[in-house]
C-alpha cells in the first residue's frame, strides 16, 4: 500500500494546532531519538526562520490541508521512489 505524501509547499494545519506549516521536507530523522517523520515543516507564512521554529509531524497529525504544494512529473517520481525505499525498509 503506497503512502500519501503531500508535495513541498504543502500549507497543513496539525491536530490542536494554532499555526499552520508549510512543509519542505519529507521523511525526516529526528536527532534526539532517530524516529523517522513523515514530514518537517516551518511556520506559515514566515517561512524557515531556524531549527527551534521547525516541526516533526506525521500524516495522522494533519488536521486539514488549506494548500497543496506544486505537483509535476518529477515531484510524482520522487513520491514513488519514496514509497519503493518504505517498501523496501519494511520487508
Amino acid at each position: 500500500m503506497e503512502k500519501q505524501f503531500f508535495p513541498i509547499g504543502t500549507v497543513v494545519l496539525l491536530k490542536e494546532g494554532e499555526k499552520r506549516l508549510m512543509i519542505h521536507g519529507l521523511l525526516q530523522v529526528n536527532q534526539d531519538d532517530g524516529k523517522t517523520y513523515d514530514y518537517v515543516g516551518c511556520l506559515y507564512p514566515e517561512g524557515w526562520i531556524d531549527a527551534e521554529n521547525t516541526w516533526l509531524f506525521n500524516n495522522e497529525d494533519i488536521e486539514r490541508v488549506d494548500f497543496l504544494g506544486y505537483i509535476d512529473s518529477e515531484q510524482q517520481d520522487f513520491r514513488a521512489r519514496l514509497n519503493a525505499y518504505i517498501q523496501e525498509e519494511n520487508s
